[in-house]
């Protein structure tokens, strides 16, 4: 019997052990998959951040701007030969440079947007007439990569952008102290450009300005509504219970899906401007109401039904019990589910596509019927140019977009933190 029962508890115990040794080994696999899914993570970010904040610099060029009176006619400034000040300035920097093919090498160093800026100083000044001025001019995107150590020096001529006659001008230039690197203003201050060096994010920013403003005044009272009426007011029935899966089922629709509802409805049907942030708006409203409608429900069912008794009980109705007692409570968990739908928002662009706002759109939108593109569908479309300089602002694009994700994300974890009640 003595043996019997010994034989009995080495029995348990190896199983314990065996059991310890399981735990012990499925513990390991989920933090080796965490500690490797962050690694991966870290990789990203390091990738993206490494490639992109060098946009948050652009190389000036100074050049010795004679405003020539015979080239400007003060009674139409707008239309006068500012680039070829530009290229008269470049010819006396370099006066041994000759011939058609040289000269165009030598254009090449300065950005079209030159023209542009001198525009803008002689409309301001008209006193600047027949001066001499120095004036810094945004480099060629080329002379730009080349200054940041973004092109090989030792390729071969045939493998690079730049000759080596450019490079030897460059040379020229930045011993003379004529070349320059700056903050960026422009990234954050224009929009959309063929040219690198003078493509910004900022008509793209206010487009998904306006159409997150669109989302979050249609998407957030429509959102609560719904979900007060079928948590507190509605009856269960087949109905509801049919309306539940819907929504249910409507928050793990593909978002492309909501892209092809808005051409129908809203474009073809109701005939909206195309590529304007009221359709983009319209469209993230019905992608981001389950998300909503969802976390507003778990925030009601979160508050005890003990205040509800209690507001009862006191002579309250049942729509005083919820507007200004149950309403409140849940109002926290609710606004953290209406950031979270916004950042879902703010960063998708496959409905975006399916709506027309993948235009190029250069114009910074002054009205929600403009047209206009989102941040992502910016990235997406620069991420399409082959130039290298775009490559480095559609990095610099997305640092700036998970920033603007991890703010929101992070406001709401400060709201549940903040307002949350533990009952």
């Amino acid at each position: 019997m003595s043996q019997q029962k010994i034989s009995t508890i080495e029995l348990v115990n190896k199983g314990l052990a065996k059991r310890y040794r399981a735990e012990k080994r499925f513990r390991l696999i989920g933090l080796g998959a965490i500690v490797l899914s962050l690694t991966f993570l870290a990789i990203l970010f390091a990738t993206i951040t490494f490639n992109g904040y060098t946009a948050f610099q652009q190389t000036w060029l100074e050049l010795t701007i004679f405003f020539d009176p015979q080239m400007l006619d003060a009674k139409n400034l707008r239309q006068a030969d500012y680039d070829g000040l530009v290229k008269k300035s470049l010819r006396d920097n370099f006066p041994e440079v000759s011939g058609r093919s040289q000269k165009k090498d030598l254009y090449t160093l300065v950005s079209s947007g030159a023209a542009y800026k001198l525009q803008d100083m002689v409309v301001a000044d008209t006193g600047i007439i027949g001066t001499t001025r120095q004036v810094w001019v945004p480099a060629s995107d080329d002379v730009d990569m080349l200054i940041k150590g973004n092109i090989d020096r030792s390729q071969p001529e045939s493998d690079r952008q730049l000759k080596d006659i450019q490079l030897a001008w460059i040379d020229q230039l930045v011993k003379e102290g004529r070349l320059a690197k700056r903050f960026n203003l422009a990234f954050f201050t224009a929009g959309d450009s063929r040219e690198p060096e003078l493509a910004g994010i900022f008509g793209a920013t206010i487009g998904s300005a306006y159409m997150l403003l669109i989302t979050l005044l249609l998407s957030f009272p429509v959102g609560v509504a719904t979900a007060v009426y079928l948590e507190e007011f509605a009856k269960r029935n087949r109905w509801t219970d049919l309306v539940e899966v819907n929504i249910n089922n409507l928050a793990a629709v593909p978002s492309i899906v909501f892209g092809l509802l808005g051409l129908a409805v809203f474009l073809n049907f109701f005939g909206l401007p195309r590529s304007s942030p009221l359709v983009g708006g319209l469209v993230m409203t019905l992608m981001t109401l389950p998300t909503i409608i969802i976390a507003s429900r778990i925030a009601l069912q979160s508050v005890p039904p003990s205040i509800r008794e209690a507001a009862l009980g006191i002579g309250a109705s049942k729509m005083q019990t919820v507007i200004h007692h149950v309403l409140p409570l849940a109002l926290p968990g609710m606004l953290t589910g209406t950031i979270i739908g916004m950042g879902r928002a703010l960063g998708e662009s496959a409905p975006l596509l399916m709506i027309g706002m993948v235009a190029f759109i250069v114009d910074i939108p002054g009205s929600l019927t403009d047209s206009a593109t989102a941040l992502p569908v910016q990235i997406y479309l620069w991420a399409d140019c082959p130039e290298q300089a775009f490559m480095e602002r559609t990095s610099a694009a997305i640092m700036v977009l998970l920033a603007f994700l991890v703010l929101m994300n992070g406001t709401a974890v400060l709201l549940r933190n903040r307002f949350e009640r533990r009952w």
